[in-house]
């Protein structure tokens, strides 16, 4: 098999388990991947959509997340934290480790931008029990 073939067929399986690992309601593109060369981190640009109603569900990420509301508004609701009202222009950082869920209110989608610091090799969310 060629090269250039081969990488269309890993770039498919990836984005396939990508989508059927996402929750009902969520859908996430990402924008940008980077890694530092030899690095331990890699950093992700991903934009994040969650119908009205839907919720992302308990989960946390080896490594810190910032983002910004574009669109709707959204509950979070971070561990250790009281639940917060976010609408567009707001932003946010969740501490790596630190469980967290982020819930659609009203009628509109939220759209967000988050930015994803995280351990190389590791899955970018797990979820929480």
């Amino acid at each position: 098999m060629r090269p250039s073939v081969l990488l269309g067929v890993v770039a498919l399986a990836l984005a396939a388990a990508t989508a059927s690992a996402q929750s009902p309601g969520i859908q996430r593109q990402v924008l940008q991947r980077t890694a530092e060369p030899g690095g331990e981190r890699e950093v992700l640009l991903v934009k994040i959509e969650i119908a009205p109603g839907a919720a992302a569900g308990r989960h946390s990420h080896h490594g810190v997340e910032t983002g910004y509301l574009l669109d709707g508004e959204a509950v979070m609701e971070v561990e250790g934290e009281a639940p917060r009202r976010l609408g567009p222009g707001d932003t946010y950082l969740i501490p790596a480790g630190r469980i967290h869920d982020a819930r659609a209110v009203g009628a509109r989608p939220v759209t967000v931008i988050a930015t994803f610091v995280v351990e190389r090799g590791k899955p970018l969310a797990t979820p929480a029990p």
